[in-house]
């Protein structure tokens, strides 16, 4: 059953902390159900949502002449840049592609913002590879693809050991937004979400949503589990088949719908028995929030890949009348 459990929080950290944030007290902090235990049914108009967008993003791998192809590169960018985007992470995209370019090496007039970026196009490319190619993606394919997000900041990887909060005071999570399940509940917390991500009991898109909604409330790491847990949903979608020719590009619209997107994830984290009208009710209404964004990223998907055989395709023209003309 989900819920809100009492912790009490007492400083670790004295020297250099304000004296407004030397707090002690109480804070609520969230534990979900397992995603198991979600008996998770759809009305006429939810399933039917949910139906078109699948048929949407399985549209864009039929494209014909390549289009899709042709841009795959472009969409894994505009991910990563938008993923890291909703983070507070924007670099220029220049700035990414010179990143990108000079590899772990430092690259002079390359902004400190712009590396991290980079990375993040290599997360979304492993778990959209190498996360896909495996049999069963485990804990530790998560934990490493979480360590190539920030390979040099020792201090963050491997699963949390202390608890972890968004919002509120830097130093406490007393005031804080919402605050994560203690760290001794994380490890079996995300065994069960890769049990989750290995199987099939819903569609691919809803499986998406619920792992992304999950991760980020069990929110396993110290940082950047934002940009890891929408990395995620490309693992389910690539893995289910959804996708199999270049990335949908949900953060783009997920980026500027971050009010929605909030919201739902509020909405996903229920208190009480999982079959309860209330429970269910945020669970959907999650789900349709995601759905919604997939479509969206579809569509702007396909329009993009649209223009650009176009454009080709007038070049091409362009070309032919050039030599033509001289002979």
């Amino acid at each position: 059953m989900a819920g809100w459990s009492e912790g009490q929080w007492e400083p670790t950290v004295v020297g250099g902390v304000p004296r407004r944030d030397l707090r002690t007290g109480t804070y609520a902090r969230y534990v979900p159900d397992l995603l198991e235990a979600h008996p998770l049914t759809f009305d006429s108009t939810l399933a039917r949502k949910i139906a078109d967008a699948e048929r949407a993003v399985r549209a864009l791998n039929t494209l014909g002449g390549g289009s899709l192809a042709s841009i795959a590169r472009f969409l894994l960018r505009s991910e990563a840049i938008a993923s890291s985007r909703i983070e507070g992470v924007a670099p220029s995209a220049k700035q990414v592609a010179l990143a990108e370019l000079g590899g772990r090496e430092h690259v002079r007039g390359v902004s400190e913002q712009a590396q991290p970026v980079a990375n993040n196009m290599t997360v979304v490319r492993e778990a959209t590879t190498a996360l896909v190619a495996a049999n069963d993606v485990t804990v530790d394919d998560i934990v490493a693809l979480h360590r190539a997000l920030m390979p040099e900041d020792a201090r963050h990887h491997g699963l949390r050991t202390v608890q972890n909060w968004i919002g509120g005071s830097d130093w406490h999570p007393i005031d804080a937004d919402f605050v994560p399940p203690p760290a001794e509940l994380v490890r079996g917390l995300m065994s069960d979400l890769v049990d989750f991500i290995n199987g099939a009991a819903h569609s691919p898109l809803v499986q998406a949503a619920l792992v992304h909604a999950q991760f980020e409330t069990i929110h396993p790491f110290t940082d950047g589990n934002g940009r890891v847990g929408r990395a995620l949903i490309h693992t389910v979608l690539a893995r289910r088949g959804l996708t199999t020719t270049a990335i949908l590009p949900i953060s783009l619209v997920l980026s500027t719908w971050r009010d929605r997107y909030v919201a739902g994830l509020v909405a996903y984290r229920y208190q009480g028995d999982p079959a309860e009208a209330a429970s269910i009710a945020g669970v959907r209404a999650w789900v349709s929030t995601f759905v919604e964004a997939a479509e969206s990223a579809a569509t702007q998907s396909a329009d993009l890949a649209e223009k650009v055989e176009a454009l080709r395709a007038a070049w091409s023209t362009r070309v032919a009348s050039t030599r033509e003309s001289r002979g």
